[in-house]
């Protein structure tokens, strides 16, 4: 089960880490990645990371967002700075050993239950 945490919110300009703890996996995911959902909208894909590193954004959040992960690779982090309004939703965490390492084999992985984000 993947847990988020760290939403919150955050005025415009400002910044936010959001938290996903994997440690109950018992073996690493090849592939992590986090979506967000805004009320009458399809979830979307965020940002994606791999287990060497590589990672992947959505155009609307490259530059202001960064995914990263613990040296244990069982904590995913999404740093969120100069927030919009339009990063408003509620964001979830996911997990799969899927190659590539992209938002589609991402969708049917493991999930968290989210954590709503609210930029003001």
């Amino acid at each position: 089960q993947l847990v988020e945490s760290g939403g919150g919110s955050v005025k415009t300009g400002g910044s936010l880490r959001l938290s996903c703890d994997a440690s109950w996996f018992t073996y690493s995911s090849y592939c992590m990645g986090w979506f967000r959902q805004a009320p009458g909208w399809e979830r979307e894909g965020v940002a994606s990371i791999d287990i060497g590193g590589s990672t992947n954004y959505a155009d609307s959040v490259k530059g202001r967002f960064t995914i990263s992960q613990n040296n244990d690779k069982n904590i995913l982090y999404l740093q969120m700075n100069t927030p919009q309004p339009d990063d408003t939703a509620t964001y979830y965490c996911a997990a799969h050993n899927v190659y590539p390492c992209d938002f589609e084999g991402l969708k049917s992985g493991c999930w968290g239950r989210g954590t709503q984000v609210t930029v003001s």
